[in-house]
């Protein structure tokens, strides 16, 4: 009960009518239908991107046509994305398999005893082009992973990846740069 106070009537039926929107999306079982539902939802996405199962999560927030997705991308199975806040994909970016890509933090309702020194924030999330996720990443509110840069298997990336750049580990730091 506390969760509809907090919320209010219009978000509290804004949330009900995108979970029936995802119960939907998940028993679809191709790809390509996918990307067809979630282009009639707003999601702007490119030719030739193959959008796996992927799980999406607070689409009442920013919704639908808070996602973009460029060309020749790949979001690989269990991807975990939430749409509190915007999240971009330039052209040719791979996220492997369950890659948590993470735009808001919240420790619970207003009166948490935890509030006061981890506040809500919700940041959007930018892939630019080239650029490569490894399987099992979590990328963090307001990360910008730069172009033709790799973020290794497991890596928790806290900071912004510079471009054309390899990182990993928890956090995630910088192991080489990627030479032309």
């Amino acid at each position: 009960m506390q969760a509809f106070k907090e919320l209010g009537f219009k978000k509290a039926l804004k949330f009900l009518l995108f979970s029936f929107f995802q119960l939907f999306y998940r028993i679809i079982p191709l790809p390509q239908f996918r990307k067809i539902f979630l282009l009639m939802g707003g999601v702007r996405i490119g030719e030739d991107t193959i959008i796996m199962d992927v799980r999406f999560f607070n689409w009442h927030h920013q919704g639908l046509s808070g996602l973009k997705i460029g060309q020749e991308c790949f979001i690989g199975d269990e991807t975990l994305i939430d749409l509190h806040n915007k999240v971009t994909l330039e052209d040719s970016v791979t996220i492997a398999q369950r890659v948590t890509i993470l735009t808001h933090m919240n420790v619970g309702y207003k009166d948490h005893p935890l509030q006061k020194y981890f506040p809500a924030e919700s940041l959007p999330v930018f892939f630019k082009t080239g650029s490569v996720i490894s399987a099992c990443a979590i990328i963090l509110p307001g990360i910008i992973v730069g172009e033709r840069s790799m973020v290794a298997a497991g890596a928790v990336v806290t900071k912004d990846v510079p471009p054309k750049t390899l990182v990993a580990g928890v956090p995630a730091k910088v192991i080489r740069k990627l030479d032309e």
